[in-house]
């Protein structure tokens, strides 16, 4: 595997490992500050949280993008079943790297709570204000994450036993450093 073909290029390794760590770092954030008391300090870490929901919603933009421009490497064989349950969890997390973000965009803005991103730049509501479809929102939010982190363990785990058990090149191509 040592054709340039087979392996993912630097810049799709650092968009997948930049949008992990965020992913993981806003979901920390977002079960953390859920439990906290009402205060100045609770409602600074929702500020945080927003902006980095609207930083992970502009980096699966450009992920997206440079998707669509530069196509992946051939997935190594495996089975046409583990192919498509690969497929269909990619598909699904980059749905959901969409939908979360906007799902708590339209919360925020349904609970009447604007974002203003870094604290500089406002960011338009999207619907008026209205408590009962805020709170809809919330649950839609919430469990959005929780279907992202089954996916996430689902996707860390195939690329570990493609590593561990098939020992073919799935995770190693993706692995920061590598070229």
């Amino acid at each position: 595997m040592n054709h340039s073909t087979d392996r993912y290029s630097s810049t799709a390794k650092a968009l997948h490992w930049l949008m992990a760590l965020g992913l993981f770092g806003a979901l920390g954030v977002g079960f953390y500050m859920t439990g906290l008391p009402l205060s100045p300090q609770k409602l600074q870490i929702y500020s945080w949280h927003k902006w980095a929901g609207v930083s992970l919603f502009l980096l699966v933009l450009l992920r997206f993008a440079w998707r669509l421009g530069h196509r992946p490497p051939a997935p190594v064989p495996m089975p046409a079943w583990q192919r498509l349950a690969a497929e269909g969890v990619h598909h699904l997390l980059y749905l959901l790297m969409f939908a979360i973000p906007l799902t708590g965009w339209l919360m925020s803005s349904a609970k009447g709570f604007q974002t203003v991103y870094f604290g500089v730049l406002p960011i338009p509501d999207l619907i008026g204000k209205d408590p009962d479809l805020g709170n809809l929102l919330k649950t839609v939010h919430v469990s959005l994450n929780f279907l992202l982190l089954a996916l996430v363990a689902a996707h860390a785990g195939a690329a570990l036993k493609h590593h561990f058990l098939d020992r073919d090149a799935t995770l190693r191509r993706m692995l920061p450093g590598r070229s």
